[in-house]
């Protein structure tokens, strides 16, 4: 069996991409998957499979939003390892005390060294970036409200989708994961 946590892209911002996490959870337990759990209204879905593969378990999550629930949005997968992985290690956590400065973009693919080589925050600014593989890691020492560093931003240099999510929920995420262990 397989944990695995399921990242919604833009689902419930501004009133775009509604989804009821209660009709997340009817839908992901449809797909044939078990100990289904949603985190917050953003879009964070955990849950068991015996399915071995994170990309088609995406795609598959991905089709059915889109024609069960109307919402065709990217669907990151991340195993159960990988994200509790990815919560020992955020690289500017270290001196940190206000987590909300720490995020994480999940990347629907490894970016190519040509656009990974793009990667960098306009002139002046005072955001910190760490690209590993398909997470990028972010430090927002002004807050990330206001940053020109925008999932956009991250996208056009990257050539990949992503969505982020912060410090305080990947560490949730991680821990919902280790329960399904």
């Amino acid at each position: 069996m397989h944990t695995y946590i399921a990242l919604l892209r833009a689902v419930n911002l501004g009133g775009r991409g509604r989804v009821a996490m209660a009709d997340l959870r009817d839908l992901v337990t449809a797909a044939g998957h078990g100990e289904v759990a949603t985190y917050l209204q953003s879009g964070n879905v955990v849950f068991t499979s015996d399915r071995a593969d994170p990309e088609a378990v995406a795609a598959d999550l991905r089709r059915r939003l889109a024609g069960e629930l109307g919402v065709d949005t990217p669907v990151m997968v991340r195993t159960g390892a990988e994200i509790t992985g990815i919560a020992a290690r955020h690289p500017f956590q270290e001196g940190q005390s206000d987590h909300t400065k720490l995020h994480v973009a999940f990347l629907a693919a490894e970016p190519d060294a040509g656009h990974a080589a793009q990667l960098t925050v306009p002139d002046g600014a005072p955001e910190e970036l760490h690209l590993a593989g398909r997470e990028l890691y972010l430090h927002y020492p002004a807050g990330a409200g206001r940053s020109k560093v925008t999932a956009a931003y991250l996208e056009k240099r990257l050539g990949v989708s992503l969505t982020a999510r912060n410090w305080k929920t990947v560490i949730a995420l991680a821990g919902l994961a280790r329960q399904r262990a």
